[in-house]
């Protein structure tokens, strides 16, 4: 297999070559990103261990920042929050350094309203090496050119905090995800810059790269389709414990707009995003947390019906093919007007029977 993907991957980079289709900016930009981990990986045992320590903690803070926020709170608006928390995981986003939220969302919204088709940015059907990675190193496909006018990014430019990171970016995001840990360790317990920089930065962001680029391959080829068996996307419980809970994908592609992005709590699914959300939701730092139990609850009672008058999902079209079995979104970020989605109540938030795509207010 691992064969398979490295002659696969060869033979897909000659191609792209002849054609032109490489982004060498950004090819050069991940040689440099994994040289540099490799750096830090020959470096770890020369560091102290609160730098160690350090590496591993910022490693769900990244995370969070991509799971809790760009993904779940800017690319699909399951659920609102305050100012204050919204700086937070801004922070957060920029030590993890995948991109500015507002380019980062707005890819994820393409890939989900085009999944697996031309038009997605990583399409899965074109390989794992592709979904993974390989999509970032070749130009884009037009048809995820056209998919992207098609789409309303007017939120994402309504935010201050999305603003101000676009405007800043690359340098802030830069500054955050390598030169940040490395001044807090040589301040705070007298490590040496580089050896904090190479691992603490280049070392942790090299991994947390791969396990976010997880949940694009490993999370949309390997697994169980439980929720619907029509699409890749898969419930992947190794991606879900290295990129904080986003590897119960097949729920997510189902209900893109649920903020947990799974279908049970923590206690049943390793999902510490969730729990993240949860925790300052108690605090009343966010509200109207989108849920999609009850419209999974009818879907259920539907596939029994039809079950019982003899019909089964081999009556519909198999994995990849666009086909639909019940109720689904092609909304970005949350249901359409038919279908059912459930707010968690909690004190001061509103409680919509139906909700609609209408864009938050910003502070």
């Amino acid at each position: 297999m691992v064969f398979q993907l490295a002659r696969d991957s060869v033979s897909a980079l000659v191609y792209h070559f002849k054609e032109g289709n490489l982004n060498w900016p950004m090819i050069i930009y991940l040689v440099l990103v994994h040289l540099a981990g490799y750096i830090g990986l020959t470096t770890v045992l020369s560091c102290k261990w609160q730098t160690l320590l350090e590496a591993f903690i910022l490693w769900p803070i990244t995370g969070l920042g991509i799971t809790a926020g760009v993904h779940r709170l800017w690319a699909h608006r399951s659920y609102n929050a305050t100012l204050p928390y919204r700086i937070l995981l801004m922070v957060f986003n920029s030590i993890a350094n995948q991109g500015s939220i507002y380019h980062w969302s707005r890819d994820h919204r393409v890939h989900h309203k085009y999944s697996e088709t031309d038009a997605d940015p990583h399409n899965a059907t074109r390989g794992f090496f592709f979904a993974h990675m390989g999509w970032l190193i070749v130009k884009k496909h037009p048809k995820v050119v056209e998919g992207g006018k098609q789409l309303d990014f007017s939120d994402l430019a309504a935010d201050p905090v999305v603003r101000f990171q676009r405007d800043w970016d690359p340098w802030f995001a830069q500054f955050m995800c390598f030169v940040m840990p490395a001044l807090v360790a040589s301040r705070f317990w007298g490590e040496a810059f580089w050896n904090a920089f190479w691992v603490a930065g280049a070392l942790r962001y090299m991994l947390v790269l791969h396990f976010t680029w997880m949940v694009n391959s490993a999370a949309h080829l390997y697994g169980d389709h439980p929720y619907d068996p029509t699409m890749w996307p898969a419930e992947n419980p190794l991606v879900s414990v290295v990129a904080i809970g986003e590897g119960w994908h097949n729920w997510h592609h189902r209900y893109p707009y649920d903020y947990a992005a799974s279908e049970f709590g923590i206690s049943q699914q390793f999902n510490p995003t969730k729990a993240f959300i949860d925790f300052f939701a108690a605090i009343g730092m966010v509200t109207n947390r989108k849920r999609a139990t009850g419209a999974w609850a009818k879907l259920k009672e539907s596939r029994a019906r039809d079950e019982a008058n003899g019909k089964s999902m081999k009556d519909f079209k198999g994995r990849g093919s666009g086909a639909d079995y019940g109720t689904t979104s092609t909304n970005y970020a949350v249901s359409t007007k038919t279908t059912p989605v459930e707010v968690v109540k909690e004190k001061g938030a509103q409680q919509p029977g139906w909700e609609e795509s209408s864009h938050p207010k910003y502070n």
